[in-house]
């Protein structure tokens, strides 16, 4: 019983390390940008998109290191249902009503959709291979040439520019103190998994998809709670979906071109169905450009259903 409350105390500590650490690295990568004269617009759409999902990306990169490839594909498809059905649900319920002005549905919910879809084949089999994660990281570059090509658009159309930062030495220095930080919260928290998965006599992509898959999804929990707050209906859908879509493309593709990813049965039965649903639900519910918090209750109830089917409890 000690040694439980001591991983667990260790996964909690090394999780929090890791998601506190990605927040500070992505800021003051922001300024760098700046410093460096950089498009805000191309900031936000690669420094920013990436650094909500840079818990994910680093703690996938240092499983497959340890040999534990089955947390990677846990992580991802729970952080992608956790995105959806609890991070927006919250946002829903906490705006009242999340109102979208952008048009989705021209590239944005096709590119959503495609990877879900995309994914789902890609585990069939029941192995990520080094191929599969070449497609996936040519939907990036499609994902991130869309962005960049939006953000020039938007930048053409500015009636002012905004001036660049003048130089200085503490971004950089806390740029490479919070990747130091990054990389260790993400190790102990991978160790803390494998050890309690081994203490709880349950599949380390249980763990995963669940614990794992909700903590690394807290900096999305965070902005979306502000934004909803903020009534910025826009920006709690756009951080969802543009998460989902690094999380796939990216979080899955590069820990699979270090080694194969093993894709456990539980994931193909129950997350990638869960996954995909959760993908056609948002689709649905943003036709009518907002999401009502009766639609973000239906999501909540679908998101216990969803961690009660892992865990065994339904």
């Amino acid at each position: 019983m000690l040694l439980l409350v001591f991983w667990f105390s260790v996964f909690a500590v090394s999780l929090f390390v890791l998601i506190r650490a990605s927040h500070y690295f992505t800021e003051s990568a922001q300024l760098i940008g700046l410093m460096l004269g950089i498009s805000p617009f191309i900031i936000g759409v690669t420094i920013v998109s990436v650094g909500t999902s840079l818990p994910e990306l680093i703690a996938s990169i240092v499983a497959v290191m340890q040999g534990a490839t089955e947390i990677v594909v846990g992580n991802v498809v729970g952080s992608n249902v956790a995105n959806i059905f609890l991070i927006l649900g919250i946002g829903a319920i906490v705006a009242n009503k999340l109102h979208i002005d952008f048009e989705l549905i021209n590239v944005d919910l096709p590119l959503l959709i495609g990877s879900a879809f995309l994914l789902m084949i890609t585990f069939w089999d029941g192995v990520f291979s080094f191929g599969e994660a070449l497609l996936l990281l040519g939907g990036l570059v499609v994902f991130t040439g869309y962005n960049i090509s939006n953000a020039n658009s938007e930048r053409r159309n500015r009636t002012s520019e905004t001036p660049d930062e003048p130089f200085r030495l503490k971004p950089v220095l806390i740029l490479i103190i919070s990747s130091v930080f990054v990389y260790v919260g993400a190790k102990y928290t991978i160790d803390a998994v494998i050890r309690l998965a081994e203490l709880l006599n349950t599949g380390r992509e249980v763990v995963a998809i669940t614990a794992v898959a909700v903590g690394t999804s807290l900096p999305e929990l965070t902005v979306t709670i502000v934004a909803a707050r903020s009534g910025k209906g826009e920006l709690v859908v756009g951080n969802v979906l543009g998460s989902n879509i690094f999380n796939t493309f990216a979080v899955m593709g590069i820990p699979g071109l270090i080694h194969s990813l093993e894709v456990p049965p539980s994931v193909i039965t129950i997350g990638v169905p869960m996954m995909v649903i959760a993908s056609v639900m948002f689709f649905a519910t943003t036709q009518d450009k907002q999401v009502s918090r009766w639609e973000g209750a239906m999501f909540l109830i679908f998101y216990v259903l969803f961690i009660g089917k892992i865990v065994h409890l339904f």
